[in-house]
C-alpha cells in the first residue's frame, strides 16, 4: 500500500512540474471505472481454500478489460503491458512466485514461513517449477517501503503516474476557428 501511495505523491509531482494542476484530473474521463474497483477489492479478499486465486484470476480480467476500454488515454498501454505481465506469471504458477533473496533484501525475512506454507495461494516462495520467474516478485525495495514487486508492477505503477501526469496538464479545448479558405497568389 505504501508504494501505491508513493506512486501516487511521484505523479503528483511530475504534473505540476509539467505544469499540470490536480484541478485538471476530472476532466479525465475513464471508462468502466468499477471493473477496476471491483477488480482491485477481490486481490484484497482472502476467504479459505483455492478461492483466493480464483478471485485473483478473476481481478485479473477486469483489470485487462478496464485497461482495453481506456487505453487511448496516455499511459493505459502501459499499465495493461502490467497487468498482463502479472496475470501471465500468476496464472502460470498458480499464484506469484516470490524470491526468498528479494523478500531477504526487502526486509521482510520473518514473511518466509507464511510464503512456503502457502503455496497456490496468492503469493508463493518460488520454486524450481516456477516459470517465467523473471516476471514474478523479483524487485526488492528496502525500507521504509519493504516491499518485494514484479516488473509487471513497476509497469502498472508507471503507467499510472504517466496517466495522472498527463491527465493534470490537460487543457481546456479552445473553440475551433473556422478555417480562412486562401487566396490564390497572384503570378507577375
Amino acid at each position: 500500500m505504501k508504494l501505491v501511495g508513493l506512486s501516487l505523491v511521484i505523479a503528483a509531482a511530475v504534473g505540476y512540474l509539467l505544469g499540470g494542476r490536480l484541478s485538471r484530473l476530472p476532466e479525465l474521463k475513464v471508462r468502466w471505472s468499477p471493473l477496476a474497483l471491483l477488480g482491485l477489492s477481490l486481490q484484497m479478499i482472502n476467504p479459505p481454500g483455492r478461492w483466493p486465486l480464483v478471485m485473483l484470476l478473476v481481478s485479473f480480467v477486469l483489470l485487462t478489460v478496464f485497461t482495453v476500454a481506456n487505453i487511448r488515454i496516455v499511459g493505459f498501454a502501459i499499465i495493461l503491458a502490467g497487468v498482463a505481465m502479472n496475470f501471465a506469471v500468476i496464472a502460470m504458477n498458480g499464484g506469484m512466485p516470490v524470491a526468498r533473496e528479494a523478500v531477504i533484501a526487502s526486509g521482510q525475512a520473518g514473511t518466509l514461513g507464511p510464503l512456503t506454507e502457502h503455496k497456490g495461494v496468492k503469493h508463493h516462495l518460488a520454486g524450481p517449477d516456477d516459470r517465467l520467474l523473471f516476471l514474478g516478485d523479483v524487485i526488492a525495495i528496502p525500507r521504509p517501503i519493504s516491499q518485494v514487486i514484479s516488473i509487471g508492477d513497476v509497469f502498472t505503477y508507471g503507467g499510472v503516474t504517466v496517466a495522472v501526469a498527463a491527465a493534470m496538464r490537460r487543457r481546456e479545448r479552445s473553440p475551433r476557428v473556422a478555417a480562412v479558405p486562401e487566396v490564390p497568389s497572384v503570378r507577375v
